[in-house]
């Protein structure tokens, strides 16, 4: 390393952000403090003679901060040449211009571009490192059949009974993946596009700062620019599965919420934005920061806000707001507001009071919900009334058996703070709730911060009917999928943790069974139902479990050898070039060594394509062929 890059490094060092616990060195949020002209960045920059001349021109008595120069510092190859970089280097790894390929538009590992691919892989539920180092931005020439379709294997179905291999997949059947979500989204396509009508998820956080844990035992240590990547890849395919009319509600904290929003409104337009919704997550109030952070977001966006029914669009009948009864044998009612939004000339005259005589007109930018003649023949006919004593506005009557026989009841609540518009779901039951479901349910709280049923139930309650389909692509403790079950709602879920197995297809068992935690009792769940399990059919990502599962450099150095002789190494790898650098590969530290042989697995090869289903290398079994092509239809 030259004078100068050690100088650069020892002055961000002084920067306790850009280290890690381990001493590791952040380049990536050096990159992120630069690329937004973070001010106690550019001061330290300052401070120091040779940075300052450096990375710093004068214009017109102003100092302007050379953006570019200083990025191409930072990803220079001389700057932390270590053995890591320096054996990437020599099997071909690294660009030729001085720069790390993990900043071209070729392959983003660090820094992504708007037309790449994150696939967003991770194989155990403990990892929590600085980075998701085998999360590979993939420029677009390289994905090839990343996308495909891909082969199921090992399906069975689950009652209250037990379960059962399962040779197909029926029309109704409530299904559980567990694989990696950006390729699962992307094989339920040909079978669900166009067919969600909800869709919640829970994705990892962004957090500025790194966490020791998130909503579910996932890395969200994610840097901003690679989280939004790694959600937009996921969103893209969510939008194409939504039905017209379909609903997506994403739960997100305040760190995330607003990137989040613009990157959306981009995939599913500002239109079709619906609300912003604020959820109370805790009760308790913190005295750690300068707000007690009690709140999260739940951006809600339409598939097509044209194509929602508002009537449909509404919360279940509450039977206790209507709470007036003039014993005249119509049963209860409710009053409601007799004005509607904006103004129309003939829905605009005056009313007078005939208790009280006073003349009212409705609300600036507003009218009267009819014309005069229909107010007349309602007042006619009982159904306005001026307040609950008579000497108010007019107010609208609505008989609970009418409300009854329509469906559903209101719309959800709505809270204006200035002039920006939020939703506050404030009686929900909060995290800690959700908690003690857990604790209920397993003995321990399983998730730090799981999302209550109750949370689910109302974004159902407005945005389906029984029978609609409901997908969340990350399942965790399977919070939405034991909702719908409960609503009878059909589900869909997606994960690739191994908690699946000891967490959530155990919770869903339990709610066949007949569990009245979370929303059972409101719903009156007596339990039944079923559902689908499968995987994604294994094939790159077996070397993937093996080399995160390595516990030394003799074992990743028998997978390096048995890697080089297989077909799955990236094509940007010289195989020659592995082979010659095999003692160089020896000199890494296990931690390298895990790093590298991720990056250098072809990611198209992750797991077995369709287009594959019958080649006797992959080891298919007819029972997973037969599942497979019943999942297509190809039987048909």
């Amino acid at each position: 390393m030259t004078d100068f890059y050690t100088t650069l490094l020892t002055l961000l060092k002084q920067d306790p952000r850009f280290t890690a616990q381990d001493g590791t060195f952040l380049r990536n949020a050096v990159y992120e403090a630069a690329m937004r002209l973070d001010a106690n960045l550019l001061r330290l920059l300052l401070k120091n003679p040779e940075t300052k001349a450096r990375f710093f021109q004068e214009a017109d008595g102003l100092l302007v901060f050379d953006k570019s120069g200083f990025a191409w510092a930072i990803n220079n190859r001389q700057f932390l040449p270590d053995s890591y970089t320096r054996f990437k280097n020599k099997i071909g790894l690294a660009k030729e211009d001085d720069s790390l390929l993990s900043s071209s538009n070729r392959v983003c590992l660090v820094f992504p571009y708007k037309d790449c691919v994150l696939e967003g892989g991770q194989t155990k539920e403990d990892q929590k490192r600085s980075e998701i180092f085998y999360n590979e931005l993939l420029a677009p020439d390289e994905i090839d059949r990343l996308l495909d379709p891909k082969a199921f294997t090992g399906a069975r179905k689950y009652t209250a009974d037990g379960e059962t291999p399962v040779a197909g997949l029926s029309e109704d059947d409530n299904l559980i993946i567990k694989g990696n979500n950006l390729l699962g989204l992307y094989s339920i396509l040909p079978r669900f596009e166009g067919r969600i009508r909800c869709i919640f998820i829970d994705p990892p956080y962004f957090f500025l700062a790194t966490k020791p844990s998130d909503t579910f035992s996932y890395n969200s240590n994610f840097k901003l620019s690679t989280w939004l990547v790694f959600l937009r890849n996921r969103l893209q395919a969510a939008h194409r599965l939504l039905a017209p009319d379909g609903i997506l509600y994403m739960s997100i904290s305040d760190e995330g919420a607003h990137y989040l929003k613009v990157m959306t409104d981009e995939i599913f337009s500002m239109e079709n934005f619906i609300a912003d919704v604020t959820w109370e997550s805790r009760k308790s109030v913190s005295s750690d920061g300068l707000f007690s952070q009690n709140s999260n977001h739940i951006l809600v966006y339409a598939k097509d806000v044209n194509r929602i029914d508002k009537s449909r669009f509404r919360l279940a009948l509450d039977p206790e707001s209507f709470r007036y009864d003039d014993g005249d044998g119509k049963g209860r009612y409710r009053l409601e507001p007799f004005d509607a939004p904006n103004v129309r000339p003939n829905l605009t005259y005056p009313i007078v009071n005939p208790n009280t005589g006073v003349e009212y007109l409705p609300p600036a930018g507003r009218c009267w919900r009819t014309e005069r003649q229909t107010y007349e023949r309602l007042l006619a006919e009982g159904r306005i009334r001026f307040g609950a004593d008579g000497t108010s506005r007019p107010q609208l009557k609505t008989w609970y058996s009418e409300a009854k026989s329509q469906g559903k009841g209101k719309a959800g609540s709505t809270i204006w703070h200035d002039v920006q518009q939020s939703i506050l779901w404030q009686e929900l039951d909060a995290n800690t709730n959700a908690t003690k479901d857990q604790m209920e349910l397993f003995g321990s709280s399983v998730f730090t911060n799981p999302k209550p049923e109750d949370l689910i139930r109302r974004a159902l309650e407005l945005s389906t009917q029984e029978g609609d389909w409901v997908l969340d692509f990350f399942m965790g403790s399977a919070t939405t999928q034991a909702a719908a079950l409960k609503m009878n709602r059909h589900f869909i879920g997606f994960e690739q943790m191994d908690y699946i197995h000891t967490v959530s297809i155990p919770r869903l068992v339990k709610a066949m069974r007949g569990e009245q935690t979370g929303i059972s009792k409101d719903v009156q769940w007596k339990g039944g139902g079923s559902f689908v399990y499968c995987e994604l059919a294994r094939l790159n990502q077996r070397f993937a479990d093996a080399i995160q599962a390595a516990k030394s450099n003799d074992a990743l150095a028998a997978l390096y050898g048995e890697m080089r002789k297989s077909g799955f190494i990236s094509c940007r790898i010289d195989p020659s070039a592995l082979k010659v650098a095999a003692d160089d590969f020896a000199a890494l530290s296990l931690k390298d060594q895990k790093r590298f042989l991720m990056e250098i697995l072809d990611k198209n090869l992750l797991y077995v394509n369709l287009c594959d289903l019958d080649d006797a290398e992959f080891g298919l079994s007819e029972a997973d062929k037969a599942f497979t092509r019943s999942f297509y239809r190809m039987n048909s």
